[in-house]
């Protein structure tokens, strides 16, 4: 976008913020949420949107075709927004690999980059990247990533059947993935491990945080004096961490728009003592 130049107004927005970071949000999957993320991004105005990897899910893709037009409609909105002035970034993940072959590209408005440095209006540097740099297994074993991937879609698929069953009860939404995520002691132990790992390379870098997605796991907070950001998912947590004009970061969790209960409690707003974070 040209300096200056302030996105045109969408009318069926709402609530405008300076920026938003998505993630994860593995279209081409059953598993994606397209319904509420089409809502959310009709819901956000924000002048740059980073697409921080595992946006198109290639290795679900490759495997067998699903592709219904709710997806078509995310990207049609997302290369919306592009056309009406919002700068779009795309910073390519594990699942969405092939895209680093057009890194310094641009397509349909959105630029494509290995990585970048996003600034806040308060002066914080911020490095965006997707993550799976930092995941040893993508790294060292990618067979076994691959079959991690593979029992990943099947815990989803009978999530989505036990979540139909339990609509007919009147029960709101919930993800076993994330339920088992957080209760086995060995991916806990990932989890930390990722963010330190993260962290260690913020400072080697001499900046200020960093955005990330890949563990699908929203959080902010201060690790050693680096502010870890990461924006979560759009297959289980169903978040996004937005800048608010002020300069605020904030974890906006959609799933509350479907009656689901957060998982976590620990959403803090950047600089303030850890408290639930809402959307506005």
């Amino acid at each position: 976008m040209s300096p200056g130049l302030v996105p045109i107004p969408d009318p069926e927005v709402t609530t405008s913020v300076r920026t938003v970071w998505i993630s994860d949000l593995h279209l081409g999957t059953p598993g994606c949420q397209a319904g509420p993320l089409l809502d959310f991004l009709r819901q956000y105005e924000c002048r740059t949107l980073y697409l921080v990897g595992d946006i198109i899910d290639g290795w679900q893709l490759r495997r067998s075709w699903y592709w219904p037009q709710a997806h078509n409609d995310v990207v049609q909105k997302i290369l919306r927004k592009a056309r009406k002035g919002t700068r779009v970034v795309f910073v390519p993940g594990n699942h969405d690999e092939f895209a680093r072959r057009y890194v310094e590209h641009n397509f349909g408005g959105v630029d494509v980059h290995e990585d970048c440095v996003h600034t806040t209006v308060d002066g914080r540097r911020l490095w965006v990247t997707h993550g799976d740099l930092f995941d040893g297994v993508i790294q060292c074993a990618r067979w076994l990533a691959v079959a991690g991937d593979i029992a990943y879609e099947t815990t989803l698929r009978f999530n989505r059947h036990l979540n139909r069953f339990r609509a007919r009860l009147g029960m709101p939404y919930w993800s076993l993935s994330r339920y088992l995520k957080l209760k086995v002691k060995r991916a806990v132990s990932y989890v930390c491990a990722f963010e330190e790992a993260v962290a260690r390379e913020v400072r080697r870098r001499g900046l200020d945080g960093v955005v990330c997605g890949h563990i699908h796991q929203a959080e902010i907070r201060d690790i050693g004096g680096v502010l870890y950001c990461n924006d979560g998912d759009w297959v289980e947590s169903l978040t996004a961490l937005v800048e608010h004009h002020d300069g605020r970061l904030e974890i906006v969790d959609w799933s509350d728009r479907l009656g689901a209960q957060p998982a976590t409690t620990n959403r803090p707003l950047l600089d303030e003592a850890p408290v639930l974070s809402s959307a506005d």
